[in-house]
Parts: C-alpha cells; sequence; structure tokens
C-alpha cells in the first residue's frame, strides 16, 4: 500500500517531512501538541542557547527516519509495504507521554515508583484518550499500537520493536543529528542513511551489512561524545539537579507525580511547572527551599562542580560504590560532616549508562548483526563490540561521580570530598 501524503512539514534536520492522514490527525491532537511545550533537553538551553528545541519536533522527525527504516525493509522483502504506516504511527507516538523537562521528571518520579517512565505513560495515553479512538478508526489496535510505540510489542519479530528503539532506532538517527543541530555541537552529525539503507533481517533481528560497519561506528562514537559533551555537561547537570531538587520538595503540595488523574498529568508541562515552582508561597522550609531553587534554575544562578570523576569501564564501578539512595545520601551526611555545611547544600550525581546503546528490551547492548559475503554465500554473524575496531573501546558504561555545593560552601565541600574520595579510589577533581 502506498502511504498518500496529505501534508508536509519543512524541519531543518530531515528537510521536508510528507505526512499522511492519520498521522496529520494525531499531530493535531492536543497530547502531541503538548510535546511543544516541553523541551527535547530540559535545561541544557542553559548550557547550549540553541537547545530550545522540543520533543514535538523530535517525535515527527523519528516518525520520519522510521519511515525510511520501514521502506528500506520493504525494499530488501523482509517487511510488509502495508506496515510502514504503523511503523511510522509507533514512531510518532514513542514520546507521547514525556513529563515536563523531560528525563528529569523521570528522576522525580523514580523516588515514588521506580517502575513508572514515560514509556508506561505513553501507553494510558494511547489506550485511554482520544488517540485509542483515532488508532481504531484508522484500523490499528491501540493495545498492540501502545506497547509498539514504546518497544514492547510480542505479537510480531523483535525487528519490529528495533525500530522504534534500539542500537539501530529511528528514535537514536534522529535524536543524534538533532540535538547537534540545536546545541551547535558537532559530534552528532552522523550518516545515517547509510546505516537506514544497509539494514536486513536475519533470525528476527535488525543486522547491519558489513559494508556500513564505518558509518554505524561513527554514529555510536557521536553518542558517546554526545553524552560527555552535552547529555552529561557538568554545567547541564548543575542546573538539572537543583530543578530536580526543587520538583521533589514541592512535589507534596503541587501533586507533580500523581498519576492517578491523567488528565491532569498532561497540564504538566515546562512551563506550568517552573511557574508553579517559582510562585510558590510558603514559611515551610521545604517549599522555601524549593522556590529559591527554581528561581536560581530560572536566572541561571547554578551550583558549582567542586568534584568529578569520569570512568570508562567494562563494569559498572560507580554503581558498586554508590549502589542505592542509602549509600548516596550516607556520603553526603559524610562530606557535609566534614565541610561543616547542611547536607541539603550538597548534590551527589552519580548517573551511569551505557557507552552503547540499549536493545530495544532495555539491555545494554553487547553485540551486533552483521551480515557478511562469504564466498557465494551471505551470512549473519553477531560480532562482539569489544571486536570492533573502534566501538571496542569504548564499550562498557560511562561510570561519572561529581559533587556540587553553592559558591559559598565551595571551597570547604571541595576539600571534604577530596579527603573523602580519596578512599574510595577517586583522586579526580575539578576546579574552574
Amino acid at each position: 500500500m502506498k502511504l498518500t501524503p496529505v501534508a508536509e512539514i519543512r524541519d531543518p534536520v530531515h528537510g521536508y517531512i510528507k505526512v499522511t492522514e492519520i498521522e496529520r490527525e494525531l499531530i493535531d491532537s492536543p497530547f502531541i501538541q503538548r510535546l511543544r511545550r516541553i523541551h527535547q533537553l530540559a535545561g541544557a538551553y542553559l548550557v547550549y542557547p540553541g537547545a530550545i528545541h522540543t520533543r514535538f519536533e523530535h517525535v515527527v522527525g523519528a516518525m520520519h527516519v522510521a519511515g525510511q527504516i520501514a521502506e528500506a525493509l520493504v525494499a530488501a522483502s523482509h517487511l510488509d509495504a502495508d506496515t510502514v504506516q504503523e511503523v511510522r504511527v509507533a514512531a510518532l507516538l514513542h514520546d507521547v507521554g514525556h513529563g515536563p523537562f523531560s528525563h528529569m521528571y523521570e528522576e522525580v518520579i523514580s523516588d515514588k515508583n521506580e517502575a513508572t517512565s514515560h514509556e508506561e505513560i505513553s501507553q494510558r495515553i494511547i489506550t485511554e484518550t482520544s488517540i485509542r479512538d483515532t488508532l481504531n478508526r484508522n484500523g490499528f489496535s491501540p493495545k498492540k499500537m501502545s506497547d509498539f510505540a514504546v518497544g514492547r510489542q510480542r505479537s510480531k519479530p523483535p525487528f519490529m520493536n528495533e525500530v522504534i528503539a534500539g542500537s539501530l532506532s529511528a528514535d537514536m538517527m534522529d535524536y543524534l543529528p538533532r540535538d547537534s543541530y540545536f546545541t551547535g555541537v558537532e559530534y552528532g552529525k552522523v550518516d545515517s542513511q547509510r546505516v537506514i539503507n544497509s539494514l536486513h533481517v536475519a533470525e528476527g533481528h535488525l543486522v547491519i551489512d558489513d559494508a556500513a560497519l564505518n558509518a554505524f561506528e561513527v554514529m555510536l562514537l557521536a553518542r558517546y561524545e554526545m553524552f560527555k559533551a552535552v547529555y552529561f555537561h557538568r554545567t547541564v547537570r548543575a542546573a538539572e539537579l537543583m530543578l530536580v531538587r526543587s520538583m521533589k520538595l514541592a512535589d507534596g503540595v503541587l501533586g507533580l507525580t500523581d498519576l492517578s488523574d491523567l488528565e491532569r498529568y498532561l497540564e504538566l508541562t515546562d512551563e506550568v511547572v517552573l511557574y508553579k515552582l517559582v510562585t510558590l508561597e510558603s514559611s515551610e522550609p521545604d517549599l522555601k527551599e524549593a522556590n529559591r531553587l527554581a528561581l536560581d534554575f530560572r536566572d541561571r544562578r547554578l551550583v558549582k562542580c567542586v568534584f568529578e570523576k569520569l570512568v570508562q569501564r567494562r563494569e559498572h564501578m560507580v554503581g558498586q560504590i554508590f549502589a542505592d539512595e542509602d549509600a548516596r545520601n550516607s556520603v553526603v551526611s559524610e562530606i557535609a560532616a566534614a565541610a561543616r555545611v547542611d547536607p541539603g547544600q550538597i548534590y551527589l550525581d552519580v548517573p551511569t549508562t551505557p557507552s552503547v546503546p540499549y536493545t530495544y528490551s532495555k539491555e545494554v547492548l553487547t553485540a551486533v548483526g552483521l551480515l557478511k559475503v562469504e564466498g557465494s554465500r551471505r551470512v549473519v554473524k553477531a560480532v562482539p563490540l569489544s571486536k570492533l575496531p573502534i566501538v571496542g573501546s569504548i564499550a562498557g558504561f560511562m561510570d561519572m561521580v561529581r559533587v556540587y555545593t553553592t559558591a559559598k560552601n565551595r571551597s570547604a565541600v571541595e576539600k571534604a570530598t577530596s579527603h573523602l574520595f580519596k578512599d574510595k579510589g577517586f583522586t579526580s577533581k575539578v576546579s574552574e
């Protein structure tokens, strides 16, 4: 079935994106339009002024790339042409459940329910709102599409989910060049089209032609560098830590993590939540602090990084030392006691992430399927990432330890942290 475009969107990353009738109806819904009011990179615009792009542009771009992947698989006889529209719709809906400030909100909500994420909320929106009616009217099962949109569809081969989420996904092939474009950071410029045109399916999974290995490696390296330069930039994280703490402190009053009322949740966008925080009026200490942090975030009065250690390892080192919230709180208390400052003025940031993407099932990617030609035969081999010429050198985890505090407490906290972390095998510190 050939798709019939009824409109087109001019996109700075992909050029003209053609839109079908069902896609236009979904894009015009309040649920996709809401994504215009959620920044793609949360507080990164305080460091990279151009990073004011939103989840809206990303889901439209991901839809476009997913369509390109699907069409490439159709051309290679791995996918039925009638499935292309389904793939595009799934990609369009994949981020519909994101909360205010994107992944920052998930840091807040994880304290209340670790099992809840934007994927679960996306599934609820797809099955409990008028999106359900749009899908039904166009012949799609809302339940199946809600699973497909977050890479959890069980009724079809795994490669279908991998188009939406994974190391060869439309999601990554859009956010890397998009985030690069809007931040001005060059690392995310990748040859996605080369990768897309080389995709095949073997044993139910996406594999890549051996001839396109270089383009795939560049993509993984670009993601690695974007994490260091943008997503986990020390000043970006400073802003995000402040706003996350502000939201946590005010949650009891503002009900930011109350998911019982979906309609109320959908009103929570970046500007709404920030306005609620900066207009808080209370003599209660936690709420006063929440208000102060939000005002400082808004006006870019950020906490300072006084200690930093970045470690590239095969296994989680940071995850072992700071295994849970109690362990992290204990470290903060030790630093605070030694520095003689209020523990509330210290931020311990220990994000951990795989240096290469997760698979569609959220497992760490350890190998890639390569399609090779051996004599007259085409064979598929699972090649461990450690065996790839360049990617093998970065495969593992990017473990980070950072300590932040206010300008007033900077010297005392820096000294206390350095002494404490020497005993834990961390010796690096930051001086700005």
